[in-house]
């Protein structure tokens, strides 16, 4: 089954550059507002437990002036919870989430942490908001997303992205793969992390995917050609890529 793949802006890394010396530029917000002009369908933000890129500022001016659907990406943690339920975004991301990382290291153990979240899971979905699990490409961990009730999973690229030769290959198979489970499960997919200009054509080339979200290579690649040109280009990879498969990725 083809669909229209979304592009969601992840911004959090136009708050890194301003807060590694304070004050307000540049700004994550009109980022975002960039980004929409320039063929965004969707942006992501992820509120830390450190606050070390976007803060709690950020995210109440995103949901009052940003028009996109906003992706909310958090940590099943209560303080996150009570963010999500006051400021109702379109959907929240449930990721894992160390104080050492750099950045998010892979996927949630969805299957190994049932009863943690579970209430999380529960609490939102009745709140209106729309629950994705950001997993590895696992049928398993597929499997016990659908079984909490999440409405979507987010695929982890970023292993494939950092794979080369066969290995690529081996795990853009299990990419396929896991966005056709998905797919007979009933979940909406989504893919992310690590994608750049040079990846993003075989992963936008699966046909089950609905949506992929990028952002630090984005915000890279801003500073030399511009936000507003850098999100075009990956819109029509992305939309060239989606045409010339036809239905050939899907499994």
């Amino acid at each position: 089954m083809r669909r229209q793949l979304r592009l969601g802006v992840n911004i959090d890394h136009v708050a890194t550059i301003r807060n590694a010396r304070g004050g307000r530029h540049p700004d994550p917000v009109r980022a975002a507002r960039l980004a929409a002009q320039s063929g965004a369908d969707g942006i992501t933000a992820h509120l830390r437990e450190d606050r070390r890129h976007i803060s709690d500022d950020d995210i109440e001016r995103l949901i009052r002036e940003i028009d996109l659907p906003l992706n909310f990406e958090m940590a099943a943690t209560e303080e996150m919870l009570t963010i999500a339920l006051r400021h109702k975004p379109h959907a929240a991301c449930l990721v894992p989430e160390k104080r050492e990382e750099r950045t998010t290291e892979g996927g949630l153990d969805v299957a190994g942490g049932r009863d943690h979240l579970a209430s999380f899971v529960r609490r939102l979905r009745e709140a209106g908001i729309r629950v994705s699990m950001f997993v590895e490409p696992d049928a398993a961990q597929l499997d016990a997303s659908l079984e909490l009730g999440a409405d979507i999973v987010e695929l982890h690229t970023g292993t494939y992205c950092e794979a080369e030769g066969a290995a690529r290959e081996r795990h853009l198979r299990r990419l396929v793969e896991a966005a056709a489970h998905a797919e007979r499960i009933g979940l909406e997919c989504h893919a992310g992390h690590g994608l750049t200009f040079d990846t993003v054509g075989p992963v936008a080339a699966i046909a089950t995917l609905s949506e992929l979200n990028i952002g630090h290579f984005l915000i890279g690649e801003a500073i030399f050609g511009g936000l507003d040109s850098t999100v075009r280009r990956m819109r029509a990879l992305m939309d060239k890529a989606r045409a010339e498969a036809g239905g050939e990725r899907s499994a």
